[in-house]
């Protein structure tokens, strides 16, 4: 029996027996039939399934073609269904406006929220909403593999607080048809590492890539090994990152540990994927979308495409996003932009409406991404992971931006083949990520520091003007760069005569840009000290009542904070390659 002949014999539309519902953006089963009217099938046709195994509908529109079931449990009575509706039995089915109504989707803000690249879970919170059946839960939760990370992590992540998502792609050759990926003798190394940073109010999220040769420090962890007992890895200096996991026994929780001690940033959880998922999650999608501005044909990668637009998925999608010798000059670096294009398409496309609105994809996807996801136990359930998605789904994907660790070749190399952080950047856009920053919103803000410059300089003209030796501030540094404070007040004392100046060592929290709050009767002086150090105006914070007589000004030196005597020239800048999950870029 198909879609189209399904309960036409106890008058039962069978596009209702599963509908969109657009105040929750949900699909939602409806089993029961008109209340208080029984409604037995045709002689001719099986009763439909009950919730324990109950089938995802068809794709709408595509005839026969059903979605992926989950076997019945006979043994177990089916429960009840959130959302479950009866019809009326009395009135009559204006069919034409049913049709209407069974064609309305979720709001387009709605639509357009999005989970991360590991967006199966997304899927899930869609299609276990809407089907609600216990089986399918219990499914999906047998389907995830966890780690107890022993030590690392926060164990949770709370509602108003920003949190960190280690994203993991492994080398190792597991999953039928790898055998020709990678290193056939790797443990398991961390191939492809993205730390996805998500700011407090869910407006935005930075997903910022680690490159695999860069040269760091590993700290000491410890790991649970397979026969349960707790084994203690010494710490490595001056090592690739890449062998934060898989080597002498290492598991992501040091991988966790290692990204805490380069950034700062507390790592709350992890997801690690190998080669399947990649091939799986695309395929489930219906493919994913890239562009190339030139054809290629790589023998090592096995990647063919023409140039221009192409859908791939499978073999070819893993072999996309592993590729070095296509793009760029073949390095690393290269690569992890080609990685960054190929996970901001994806994420368009499980966001689109083709995936949203049908049943099949979301059931392919979130099966998919619960087979091939290795997690962290703090968010090791489908429960868990449901509510990770629905703080994730808040960020829109133009919010999303896509960078890398600012890095310069290692100078211990008289070739480099590694690379190490870049002292001055590097710290910067730690910084950014720690203050929430949306390296989305900087250009909009440049101008708006522009803007407001222009209106300060006009207004300094007409201001008083104290002199050096009358400006009181206190100096603390946010900036991440060792000594800035000292520094700064070295310059300012000697240099201007700024003696009233005073070193409060470092702020309580890393900030992003360089701000002076003053009080009302102390802009004279904040004029003054602009006018020295070159403060844009957007810097300037002004407060709402006076300040006493030997009271000082506050000076937070940011991630813009270029130096003792440097002028700022306007807000701290998006790292240079960034790209956001919106936009499609073609690999060059």
């Amino acid at each position: 029996m198909d879609a189209h002949s399904r309960g036409r014999a106890d008058d039962i539309d069978p596009a209702d027996q599963w509908v969109l519902n657009p105040q929750t953006g949900n699909y939602e089963l409806r089993l029961d039939h008109s209340a208080g009217q029984p409604q037995p099938a045709a002689p001719s046709q099986p009763r439909p399934r009950t919730a324990r195994g109950a089938t995802p509908p068809a794709q709408r529109g595509q005839g026969g073609t059903r979605g992926r079931g989950v076997p019945a449990d006979p043994g177990l009575a089916p429960p009840p269904l959130p959302g479950q509706r009866r019809r009326r039995a009395a009135e009559p089915v204006d069919r034409q406006a049913a049709a209407g109504r069974r064609k309305r989707r979720p709001e387009t803000s709605r639509k357009k929220k999005v989970l991360m690249w590991t967006g199966g879970t997304m899927a899930f919170v869609l299609v276990g909403g809407a089907a609600g059946a216990y089986a399918l839960y219990n499914h999906f939760n047998n389907n995830i593999n966890t780690i107890d990370v022993v030590g690392a992590g926060s164990g949770g992540f709370n509602k108003g607080e920003s949190f960190n998502i280690l994203l993991i792609g492994t080398d190792k050759r597991t999953g039928d048809g790898n055998s020709g990926y990678g290193d056939k003798n790797s443990p398991g190394h961390a191939d492809t590492t993205i730390l996805f940073h998500v700011s407090k109010d869910r407006t935005n999220a930075t997903a910022m890539s680690i490159p695999r040769d860069l040269v760091t420090d590993i700290p000491e962890c410890q790991t649970k090994l397979a026969d349960g007992s707790t084994k203690t890895i010494p710490g490595q200096s001056d090592v690739r990152f890449n062998i934060s996991l898989g080597q002498s026994d290492r598991d992501p929780g040091c991988t966790m540990r290692t990204v805490k001690e380069l950034t700062g940033l507390t790592v709350d959880h992890f997801m690690m994927a190998d080669f399947n998922a990649v091939k799986e999650m695309t395929t489930a999608v219906g493919g994913v979308k890239v562009c190339l501005a030139k054809p290629v044909k790589d023998s090592k990668s096995h990647l063919d495409l023409p140039k221009g637009e192409s859908i791939i998925q499978g073999e070819q999608a893993l072999a996309f996003v592993r590729t070095r010798h296509s793009f760029g000059n073949e390095s690393d670096l290269d690569r992890i932009k080609v990685q960054q294009q190929f996970l901001s398409s994806m994420i368009r496309q499980m966001k689109s409406d083709e995936t949203l609105t049908s049943p099949t994809k979301l059931y392919g996807l979130a099966d998919a991404a619960t087979k091939a996801l290795t997690v962290d136990s703090g968010i090791g359930s489908i429960s868990k992971l449901q509510s990770l998605a629905g703080e994730l789904a808040k960020i829109d994907t133009k919010n999303i931006t896509f960078t890398t660790l600012p890095v310069i070749d290692n100078p211990a190399e008289p070739r480099p083949i590694t690379v190490v952080p870049d002292p001055e950047k590097a710290p910067r856009l730690f910084a950014q990520m720690q203050s929430d920053t949306s390296l989305t919103e900087v250009k909009q803000k440049e101008q708006d520091a522009k803007n407001a410059q222009a209106q300060a300089q006009a207004k300094l003209l007409q201001g008083a003007r104290s002199t050096a030796h009358e400006v009181r501030v206190d100096v603390y540094n946010g900036s991440g760069i060792t000594g800035a404070a000292g520094k700064t007040i070295e310059w300012l004392q000697n240099e201007h005569g700024v003696t009233r100046s005073t070193n409060r060592s470092n702020a309580p929290e890393r900030a992003a840009t360089t701000t002076l709050t003053y009080a009302p009767n102390q802009a004279d002086q904040a004029r003054k000290l602009a006018d020295l150090m070159g403060l844009p105006a957007s810097a300037l914070k002004p407060g709402t009542q006076d300040a006493g007589e030997r009271e000082p000004m506050t000076l937070v030196l940011g991630a813009d904070f270029k130096g003792a005597g440097v002028p700022l020239t306007g807000p701290a800048k998006a790292p240079e390659g960034a790209q956001t999950a919106d936009k499609q870029v073609c690999a060059k």
